[in-house]
């Protein structure tokens, strides 16, 4: 039966349980006659939808608040136990896995290092090496937590690259920077059998996965337009307008700050990603006479790097000479990053930018005041006075609880219910209300 607008009575329904569900996630726990107001479903609706979402052992009782002269109002709130999602980060340095429930509550890890076999980088990305980190680390995470695979949502999955789709094989990579050319993840994992078919894949570009989080739970929260940067090994960000609510990742690492400059793993030159990736930054230390741990990862080696520019006082007050050499190149780095965000600035002219990945995170506490600098001189004066740079509030984390949130969405935009696929054109309605939620 269809409805004048040409909706079904079953999507009608389907979009009163999401409604629903997104107002008892993000403003729970409610009761049936505060959820009437912000949902703008009758009071009969709301019975009725709350009725089927307990019976699927979505929503449970919280306790209960009194009325205005009348008998106290039961509370009620989703089950965190009702679903449960994995996130992965495939990064730059290692693959990490976790499995979070529906209040995103980490309940198990599992964290696999990309080793370099050979004398070029992008061997630790061998294909078949990251499937196989996944094969193993998915099953693992649930059998950790006890959690069978039938309560499993989803596995979202942000990956560096572009991220197209194509019938066949579904989520197609292209991560130049890492030799993948149009990998078709999603089809080999499903050849894999890893899960079961009902069980979907979301896989997204990481940068894009980082400002999903940021921008509904972290620093984003409250801001209409903004850019998220994820800063690792390379760079990239992630745009956020009022016309690309859901978010949108940009290759902001290619961007070229130097014509004919230094040559970038994407096989191009002059790119930021040459300039200011913690990859690069540590390969010019190294080329300034600088010297880096021997054998050390590349976290353990910005760490030595930092602290070599910024050496910390000994135990009897005294403080070391800082290396001159680190320390040029960590400001030169800063001065790239900072024109790096005023082309974003002078482009989109966002409320905030904020940084996040590993490196954004280590970097960022030493030297976002001069980024801030260098971004404002760079900058038009109009829209640099308008922006705040800060560093994301989620941790290294972000990217897996972004990736989490992507069959998250998914459920909740089929009203909660599994057996359905929902058609890919509907996902972004819930993106909207969420990016709408993270706003107030």
């Amino acid at each position: 039966m269809k409805v004048r607008s040409g909706r079904t009575v079953r999507d009608l329904r389907r979009e009163n349980r999401t409604a629903v569900l997104q107002r008892l996630y993000f403003d729970g726990p409610l009761s049936r006659f505060s959820l009437g107001p912000v949902t703008g479903l009758s009071s009969g609706s709301v019975s009725n939808v709350v009725s089927e979402l307990v019976a699927d052992g979505l929503v449970e009782e919280a306790g209960s608040v009194d009325s205005a002269g009348g008998r106290p109002r039961t509370l009620l709130r989703i089950r965190a136990d009702s679903g449960y999602m994995i996130g992965v980060d495939v990064g730059e340095t290692r693959v990490r896995i976790e499995l979070f429930d529906l209040a995103l509550t980490e309940l198990a890890r599992v964290e696999r290092p990309l080793e370099t076999e050979g004398p070029r980088r992008v061997d630790r990305y061998d294909v078949g090496v990251v499937v196989g980190h996944l094969r193993e680390g998915i099953p693992e995470v649930l059998r950790r937590a006890g959690i069978p695979v039938e309560r499993l949502l989803g596995v979202g999955i942000g990956v560096p690259g572009i991220v197209a789709r194509t019938p066949e094989d579904g989520a197609v990579v292209h991560g130049q920077t890492i030799g993948w050319d149009a990998v078709p993840l999603e089809r080999l994992l499903r050849e894999s059998r890893l899960l079961p078919e009902t069980v979907p894949f979301h896989i997204d570009n990481g940068a894009k996965t980082l400002g999903q989080a940021e921008m509904w739970f972290g620093a984003g929260r409250g801001a209409q337009n903004a850019v998220v940067v994820l800063f690792g090994s390379g760079v990239g960000a992630c745009l956020v307008t009022d016309d690309m609510r859901s978010g949108r990742a940009v290759e902001w690492g290619h961007l070229t700050v130097r014509v004919r400059g230094r040559h970038c793993r994407c096989g191009a030159q002059g790119c930021l990603e040459a300039y200011a990736g913690a990859e690069a930054l540590l390969e010019r230390w190294s080329e300034a006479g600088g010297r880096p741990p021997a054998g050390a990862d590349e976290e353990t080696a910005l760490t030595a790097m930092l602290a070599a520019a910024y050496p910390a006082p000994g135990a009897d007050g005294t403080t070391a000479p800082a290396d001159a050499t680190a320390l040029a190149v960590l400001e030169e780095t800063a001065e790239y990053l900072g024109a790096g965000f005023s082309d974003l600035i002078n482009l989109f002219q966002p409320e905030r930018i904020l940084v996040g990945g590993w490196a954004g995170l280590q970097l960022g506490r030493r030297f976002l005041d001069s980024v801030r600098t260098h971004a404002t001189a760079y900058s038009l004066t109009y829209p640099a006075a308008r922006v705040e740079i800060d560093l994301g509030t989620l941790g290294p984390d972000a990217v897996t609880v972004g990736a989490a949130i992507l069959p998250l969405a998914d459920f909740f935009a089929r009203g909660g219910r599994r057996a359905e696929a929902v058609p890919e054109e509907q996902s972004p309605a819930w993106h909207a209300t969420l990016r709408e939620r993270a706003a107030q």
